[in-house]
């Protein structure tokens, strides 16, 4: 049967996007995330207006069909041009694109019902995959509402990397099943991820940084990892295109990986709702309701919802979602820059990381380059808009270190945001009251914990005893001065 294509570049179909509307994807972000168009070599310019259409002839409204904004180069650019930019002489603001004007609010996904035992605000893979663990657990009775679209937030813009190479055996045993539950995901989610076993090769340029991962291997070996610190000349086996005058040694696990992060979001999001969890977008928590010690509704702009059980997964909202209930938690949103480069063909096995700058870079399966990289000078607070300052400093960082990248051209780049806390750690358990749970505060490492503190935390909820890190990670531990922090964070 002929097949009637909207987006040739990731071959989506007008079918494809009606799926999705069926769905209850009625905006065009949504649609977006969900079926890939507007993010292959077009950029959108072909697909994006006979998507809005054929929204619209469904039953959307102008307010979901508004497009998705194209992000700055308009036209792709080498790295080597970016590269020869003085990023110090580039402004760090809030980038473009700006707020939008006004637009009429696309509907919420499904009526609120009036009364559930578990109400989790935040639809990221930390709520999704609690509500699909409940769910799966037989704790059904249990509604996520989000404020805007599904991988709207940091689930949506980040890198995919889930790595075992921590510094802690607590983190380092969360990766490692998380890693196992993404061999198996695709299989029980029905959902292709793109999960592979690549590794991860960090690069250590100066001897402090050398003194580290050796430390960190030998805590890796115990723990059951292949890690092995390699000489430059050892690491270029890895990846050949590595400059080796431009690190000393490099931390090699080859058991680390690299995931889709959207198909992560929509598989559980899909399984939970299958399961009878209720998954209500563009819904927005305006207070809450409290009797005593604890929480007894979630107030919305769609109406207020009963809840035994409140969970705040919010990610860098979770301060503001906090303080509505009149919890002070610690954490800050903090922006981070991400882009993708034209189509290659496949050349790079590893995420490479380089520890003296935060340069990190994969190679997605459609071939392109996925980078980010920090930067200090980052202020605080909520930012989603792109810079130029960002594409020359990354730029400059991945010559550097591999030269040859200097003739691929950018294709776009975003923002999301880190949810900081003062020691790189979790904030989990209940704060403020005796239901109020918090999921939040992950840093840049909340996408590769999921999996498994979901599981962990549903088991709890339950009832399974805590599993330790319900213990350590609590709000009060920094009332306590227990801020021993984690300190191999990237991005």
């Amino acid at each position: 049967m002929a097949r009637t294509f909207i987006c040739t570049c990731e071959d989506v179909t007008v079918k494809d996007v009606r799926r999705a509307f069926e769905k209850g994807y009625r905006d065009l972000e949504s649609v977006k995330r969900y079926t890939g168009i507007g993010t292959g070599p077009c950029q959108g310019k072909t697909c994006l207006a006979i998507a809005a259409r054929e929204l619209l002839k469904l039953g959307a409204t102008p307010g979901e069909v508004m497009p998705f904004t194209v992000r700055p180069p308009l036209h792709p650019t080498f790295f080597s041009a970016l590269a020869s930019l003085d990023p110090e002489a580039l402004p760090l603001d809030e980038g473009v694109p700006r707020k939008p004007a006004p637009v009429e609010k696309p509907r919420p996904s499904g009526a609120l019902p009036k009364k559930a035992h578990v109400v989790i605000v935040g639809g990221g893979i930390m709520g999704l995959g609690l509500a699909y663990n409940l769910a799966k657990r037989g704790v059904t009775d249990v509604v996520l509402i989000e404020r805007g679209y599904l991988t709207g937030g940091a689930s949506g813009r980040n890198g995919g990397g889930v790595r075992a190479q921590w510094t802690t055996p607590t983190m380092i045993r969360l990766a490692q099943r998380s890693l196992a539950i993404g061999d198996s995901f695709a299989a029980e989610m029905g959902i292709n991820t793109w999960f592979r076993r690549g590794g991860y090769l960090f690069l250590a340029p100066s001897k402090k940084q050398v003194e580290r991962i050796e430390k960190n291997a030998v805590l890796h070996n115990e723990h059951g990892m292949r890690t092995r610190v390699l000489t430059p000349a050892e690491a270029k086996d890895v990846v050949p295109e590595l400059d080796p005058t431009r690190f000393l040694a490099a931390s090699w696990n080859p058991d680390d990986a690299v995931v889709f992060p959207w198909p992560y979001v929509w598989g559980y999001a899909t399984r939970a709702e299958a399961l009878g969890v209720k998954v209500l977008t563009f819904t927005r928590v305006t207070g809450f309701e409290s009797e005593g010690k604890r929480l007894t509704a979630v107030k919305t702009d769609q109406g207020t919802i009963q809840a035994d059980i409140v969970v705040n997964a919010a990610g860098a909202w979770s301060p503001e979602v906090a303080a509505l209930a009149g919890v002070k938690l610690p954490n800050e949103p903090e922006r981070h820059e991400i882009l993708v480069s034209e189509p290659l063909k496949p050349f790079l096995g590893p995420l490479v990381s380089n520890l003296g700058n935060g340069l990190y870079f994969s190679q997605s399966l459609r071939g392109e380059i996925v980078g980010g990289m920090a930067d200090p000078n980052e202020p605080e607070g909520i930012q989603m808009g792109s810079t130029l300052r960002f594409l020359s400093r990354f730029a400059r960082a991945l010559t550097e270190v591999m030269p040859i990248t200097g003739g691929v051209k950018v294709m776009r780049q975003w923002a999301g945001c880190y949810d900081v806390t003062p020691d790189n750690n979790p904030i989990l358990g209940a704060a403020g009251y005796d239901n109020f749970l918090q999921l939040n505060g992950w840093v840049g490492h909340g996408f590769m914990m999921a999996p498994a503190v979901t599981e962990l935390m549903a088991g709890w909820m339950a009832g399974d005893p805590p599993d330790e890190i319900f213990e350590r990670f609590t709000l009060s531990r920094f009332e306590r001065g227990e801020t021993a922090g984690e300190d191999f964070i990237i991005g």
